[in-house]
């Protein structure tokens, strides 16, 4: 394995969530020049993240389900409108007419 290869510097940082404002203490070596004074009276570096677990809608339980149908029956009813537009779109195949009666020569 290489030498050196992790950093070696963690230390606590205090992650915010920038949308609901929720805020955890953790170890990372992630820095920031903002900081923030935590709960136990400290000044830890502040890492501001726009998403986490507690704002984003797959953990919140948010989730909107677009997707009610399958995708093979979507597909199959757009298959089934298509052919109704071509039938509609080509002309209705008029009563053949008795063919002419073939010239003698």
């Amino acid at each position: 394995m290489k030498k050196d290869l992790h950093p070696q510097e963690y230390q606590l940082v205090v992650y915010k969530d920038s949308n609901s404002g929720d805020t955890w203490l953790t170890r990372s070596t992630a820095s920031s020049k903002e900081t923030i004074k935590w709960e136990d009276g400290n000044e830890y570096p502040l890492i501001l993240v726009h998403v986490s677990s507690k704002s984003h809608p797959f953990f919140t339980g948010d989730e909107k389900v677009l997707d009610i149908e399958g995708r093979v029956d979507k597909f199959k009813k757009r298959q089934e409108a298509a052919a109704k537009a071509q039938a509609a779109r080509t002309p209705k195949a008029t009563k053949n007419k008795k063919p002419k009666e073939e010239q003698k020569i």
